[in-house]
Formats: C-alpha cells, structure tokens, sequence
C-alpha cells in the first residue's frame, strides 16, 4: 500500500484560515441554507443544493453552497445547535486524532524526548504512548484450574512454587468481581457456542456452572458445556488463542520454535542469497558503467549496452520460481475496508462484513516480531470465520474462482527485504486463510519511517523491488498486494496497488488528492494494455512471475465518507474499487449505503444496536473474564471515539456529508442520540458500561492527546 500524493490547488495559507464556529457565531447572523423541496428521495439530493443572496436590486442569485458555509463544520440545522461556550475547551480536548484511524503506531516521537532531561525509561512495545491502567482479578486462578470440575484439576506444573490460587470456590468468594449483570447476566458466548473457553473466569460464570451432588455426599462445582466438541477440556498452553469462530490460530508451539529460530526457513534463504548476489552484480556494473561514461552521453549509451550484455551472460536463474498463484479480483462492488491500527480488530472486521463490507485486512504487523514469535502481532492474523465467505462478483476475469476467493488478507511491514520474505513465507505455511499478503509501504510514523520501513519505501525503489520479489516467490498460492531491469525474469509479481492520496508530510491537514490518484490509475491501465499485447507472443512473461488474473489491479483511498463519494471516485478517477478508513470508523454502515446507492438514516437505537454487537463480538474474540471485558472496554472506547462524529442524515441542512466536517456542538432528536454525538469520552464509557458493567477499579482510558485519564473507582 503506497502513500504518495501532489498538493491541492489552493495555497496552504487559505486552506488553513479558519472560519468562526457557529458555537461562535449569533444564530441570528447564521446563514440558513434553504430546506431541499424536491420530493425526490434523500438519496438522490447531493450536493448541488443551492442558497438564494439578494442582491442590490432585490432578485435572488443562487450561489453554490459550499460557498456559503463554515468551513471545517457540518452543516446541522439551526434548530439544534446549541450553545456551549462553557463546555468548549472540554470538547475541544475530547477531539480524536485520526491518525490512529490509518496507520498511527505507538511509539511516534513527535511529541517529545521521553521525559525530563530525555533520562525517562522508554517503554517496549508498539502501542506504549497511551497507559489503560490494569485490569485484571485480585487473586487470579491457576491454569490447571480454570476450566476443568472442582474434584479433577490438572496437575500445576509449577507446584508448591505456584503463587496463583488453586481453590475454585476461595476464587469465585474473593479473588474476582462479582457477576456482570447485563445481558441478563447470561455469558452471550456460552448462550451462542454451548460452552464458554474462559471457564471459572467467566465474568458470566454462574450462568453456565452448577453443583453436583457426588455418591460420597460431597458437592462438586462443574462448568457446563453443551457444545457437540470432543476430548478433553481446552490446553493451557492454548486456551487463550482457542476461541470460537475463529480462525488462522498459530499454536504456541510454532511461536516458540521462531522464538528459538528452530524454524527451517532453507527455501526462503536460498532465494534472498540469489536477490543479494543480483543486487551486488548490479550495482557492480552501475558503478562501472558510471565511471567510463564521464559524462559523455554516447560513451553512457555504449557503456549501458555494453554492462546489459554482461548481465545476460552472467544471469544466474533464481533458485525457483513463484508457484501460481490464486486469481484475485477488485471491482466497483467490492468496497474494501482499509488496514486500520488498533481499530482494524476482529469484532470490528467482523461488524464491517455483517454490514456489506466486502474486503477486510489485518492491522499492521511488523515483520520482525513475526519472524520472532511474538504472540501480539501473530493475534493479528487471526480473522473470523464470516471472513472466509467469498467476496460479492460481477465481473469477468480470466480464470477466477469466485468460490476459493476470502474476504481477509494480511498487512506487514518491513524495513529489509530477508525479513518481509520470511515473514510471508511463515504467514503462507501457518495461516491458511489469507487472501492476500500486503506490504505497508505507507506508513508515516516515525517509528516505522526511521527503520527503513513504511513510506520510507518509496524512497528506495530497489529494495522495495527485491522484497516485493521475494514475498511473491515464497509465499505459495497466496497473491501479493517497478521498473523491470531483467527482461528474462519478468515482472516482481505485485497483484494489486492501493494509493493513499496524501503525502506523508501532509498527514490529515488536507483531503486527499483524487487527482493525483485517476493519473496513477491511468498509468496502471497503461502497464496492463501493454502486457496484454504481448500475450501469445515470444516476449510473453512467465505466469507465474505475474500477478493473479494476469493484471494489476489498482485502488484508491482517501475521505470517501458516502455512497456519493465511492461511486465518483470510482468514475472519476477509474480505479478498480476504493479503500474506506475513517468513513467506516465513523458510520460502519457506509458499506451497506455503497452496496443501496443511497443514504441511511440510523436511528439512535440502531446505532446502539451496533454497539452491543461489537461488546459481544468483543467477548467472543477476547473471552468474558476480566481480560476480556477490559480489551473489549478498551477497543470500544476506542471505536467510539471516531463513532461520535457521525451527524444523522436527518440533521443536516444539505448533503452529501464531508468527512472532514466536524460537528459543532447539537442536541439529537433524541436523549440516546444526543449521548451518541457527545465529545466527552466520560458518556463513551457511560455507553459501554451498559454492556459490560462497571469498569475495573484499575481500568484507565486516556482519549488521544487528553492529560488527565478516566479512572474507574472501586
């Protein structure tokens, strides 16, 4: 996934003027955008609403409204706005940062020197610039017994040593919090599954536990299950990562064999030993080249003919070639929700496809923790079963199989071309549901970008050859997501490009440039015209150096907040299909409005609705005990903190939406609508304590660039 783009026409001095509020502004000086009176549905009133200005002699002269309004605010009507000048500073500090929507990664040093005289210890990890405090029992229950009966535990491998509680009936008195009541205090995965993998510590655990009277008198706790699964009860080693529904589970084992580099990697070597010694042959002749040319064009010509037939002579062949690979397909119907950093979750991937989403990717994971078996970024590739069902299909491509095509594919990144091989090799042999493997090359983080590694990319073209090249050879069946120097070789094998059309300076301080984006689609339309000419021929390229469907597919993404947006950008810029990013952070159902061509008015009610699904898929993914619920808690929190923006439809003086437009201060339509749209991230967690219960008394949640943190109180 690239990130490049040209700046927009206005200067930057007047894109950055601000305009007064209209928190700010009299509500009798507001201008009042007149009400649409076509009786056409709302879907079809777009943006070519006007406004009437009188003039000196007193006719009416209708002026676009774009320049009209506010800029930087939704246009709500009058009626319900509100006057919070006292509350302003508040919301203003509740505001979210998008960056974490589309590629913001922990550890961004932009904000400072780690502390007082730079001497703060730095902390490890790759999302460390935020703390949500800890959240977890007062006396946690020991492995060996937290999912079999009272009277048959496992034995604790760690014996007398053991400092964690052995005593079920001691754990469930006072070692955790008491049963949470929502969901009328049924456990919602037991309810769905027949059987709960968090066992006794289950925040849910009395709904699906009893009291067994035994033949000699005594009174065993057992757990219930009625799930149709055989054998024993779930293996310590993987009960965490044994979850219903879901799927591309690494075991442990495999974790430990990368962590102890017992994996056998023998393939994937052989092929970077061939990539080092081209690159060394080729930057021999170059530099070579260079110095008898001397600045003599003829002698630089004769130079570069004379260092291309030593190339030919001395070619080695690579030491194997790419298997074929699956035949993949981007079209207008298949919207494409992007990689998203934190956000870009399981529950939330999967309330995206229960909604129309039809593609879905993993959060960025970085190729060396993969390489040494770190459980965080190896969680990452783990997807749900509704994202194995094919993707919808309309069109016609040579050779595709609709029927083998998933919805999921994985995003890494990399900074060198032996670590990003590997790494695709392991993802192929150990996740077997992935539609595709794509690599950042995006990324505007510091962290990344000073590695070598996301946007950084753009800037070295034949590294980012040699790892697109790499990744394509070792990663079997499964498609990857330049200028060609061997003629003999073929193409690296890139299947598709996505274009983020921002710079990485430029961040969210500007829209997109959709511009820059039609011309790079236009020059991939060209690359595929001329490779199809040569089909049949003597100079056609070896299959399986090629990307799946013999094209590259191109798409676009950047500020497409509507179903009006996606098809412009669509027809406009002719890029396959576009990548949604913050539009579905902030309404989730934008997909479902692609796929009905018109807007959707959510009710509060269903908005609510969506929140209760994603606390259930929530526990479903992270587990219904005290870990789970905080992870869950965490991740909502999170997802509400863009939710809050959306402005019902039925609230706005005229369409379509900008993504870009922040609301000003509003009462809903009503009182559950207005604490939907509230800034103060104390109501987003007023909103998830209606499913999850209370939080944690260790439980912290700081809203992005916010001092002070929510600390729940026991």
């Amino acid at each position: 996934m690239t990130d490049q783009s040209q700046q927009n026409g206005t200067s930057e001095k007047e894109a950055n003027a601000r305009q007064p509020s209209p928190i700010e502004e009299p509500a009798a000086k507001r201008q009042r955008v007149q009400e649409p009176t076509s009786s056409e549905p709302l879907a079809d009133q777009t943006a070519t609403t006007q406004t009437g200005a009188t003039t000196q002699n007193g006719t009416v002269e209708k002026v676009d409204d774009r320049d009209n309004r506010n800029k930087g605010y939704a246009p709500i009507k009058k009626e319900y706005l509100i006057d919070v000048s006292d509350l302003r500073a508040e919301a203003q500090d509740a505001k979210a940062d998008d960056d974490a929507a589309e590629g913001r990664r922990g550890g961004d040093d932009r904000d400072g020197d780690g502390g007082k005289h730079g001497k703060k210890k730095k902390a490890k990890g790759q999302n460390t610039e935020r703390s949500f405090g800890k959240f977890d029992d007062a006396l946690p229950l020991c492995n060996s017994r937290a999912f079999y009966p009272e009277f048959s535990p496992r034995e604790c491998r760690f014996g007398d040593r053991c400092r964690m509680c052995h005593d079920v009936r001691k754990y469930l008195a006072e070692g955790r919090r008491g049963d949470v009541e929502t969901f009328e205090g049924k456990c919602p995965v037991f309810a769905k599954y027949g059987r709960c993998p968090s066992g006794w510590k289950c925040r849910f655990v009395r709904s699906h536990m009893d009291e067994v009277e035994r033949e000699d008198g005594r009174k065993e706790l057992v757990l219930l299950d009625n799930s149709k699964k055989d054998g024993d009860a779930t293996e310590d080693a993987d009960a965490d990562d044994s979850r219903p529904g879901v799927v591309n589970v690494v075991p442990m084992s495999i974790k430990i064999d990368m962590n102890r580099k017992r994996l056998d990697f023998s393939d994937a070597e052989k092929y970077i030993a061939w990539l080092d010694g081209e690159s060394k042959s080729n930057n021999k002749n170059h530099q070579r080249r260079k110095a008898e040319a001397g600045g003599d064009d003829a002698a630089a010509a004769a130079a570069a003919e004379a260092a291309a037939a030593e190339n030919r002579a001395r070619f080695v062949d690579p030491p194997f070639l790419p298997s074929e690979k699956r035949r993949l397909y981007f079209g207008p119907e298949t919207p494409t929700l992007a990689p998203l950093t934190t956000q870009g979750n399981l529950p939330f991937r999967r309330l995206c496809v229960e909604l129309g989403c039809e593609l879905t990717y993993s959060e960025m994971a970085l190729g060396m923790p993969l390489l040494q078996g770190v459980k965080a970024d190896w969680t990452l590739m783990k997807a749900h079963e509704s994202e194995l069902a094919p993707p919808r299909y309309e069109g016609t491509v040579p050779l595709y199989d609709n029927s083998r095509d998933l919805r999921f594919g994985a995003q890494i990144s990399g900074s060198a071309h032996w670590v990003t091989t590997k790494a695709a090799s392991a993802l192929a042999r150990f996740c077997p549901h992935l539609r595709l493997i794509d690599l950042n090359c995006g990324c505007p983080i510091d962290m990344v970008y000073k590695t070598g590694g996301g946007s950084a990319l753009l800037e070295a073209h034949g590294k980012l050859e040699r790892m697109v090249r790499g990744m394509n050879a070792v990663s079997g069946e499964v498609p990857f997501g330049s200028r060609e120097h061997r003629d003999r070789l073929g193409a690296p094998g890139c299947a598709a490009v996505t274009l983020h059309g921002r710079s990485r300076e430029q961040r969210y301080t500007k829209l997109a440039d959709w511009g820059y984006i039609a011309e790079c689609a236009a020059l991939v339309r060209s690359y595929n015209e001329q490779r199809d000419a040569l089909t049949d021929t003597a100079a056609e390229p070896d299959a399986r150096t090629q990307a799946a469907a013999g094209r590259m597919f191109f798409l676009g993404n950047g500020d497409c907040y509507s179903h009006v947006d996606y098809q412009r950008h669509v027809e406009e810029a002719r890029v396959d299909a576009v990548m949604v990013g913050r539009g579905a952070l902030v309404k989730p159902w934008l997909f479902e409005e692609i796929a009905a061509g018109q807007y959707l008015d959510k009710s509060a009610s269903e908005r609510l609705a969506y929140v209760e699904k994603f606390a259930r898929y929530g526990l479903e993914a992270w587990g219904s005990d005290e870990l789970g619920l905080g992870f869950t808690r965490r991740f909502l929190l999170e997802w509400l903190s863009f939710a809050h923006r959306y402005v019902p439809i039925g609230l706005l003086e005229r369409l379509p939406p900008s993504i870009n437009e922040r609301p000003p201060a509003y009462r809903g339509r009503n009182e559950l609508e207005t604490l939907l749209a509230s800034p103060n991230y104390k109501d987003w967690i007023k909103i998830s304590e209606m499913f999850l219960g209370p939080c944690h008394p260790g439980f912290q949640f700081m809203p992005k660039h916010k001092s002070n943190a929510y600390e729940a109180e026991g």
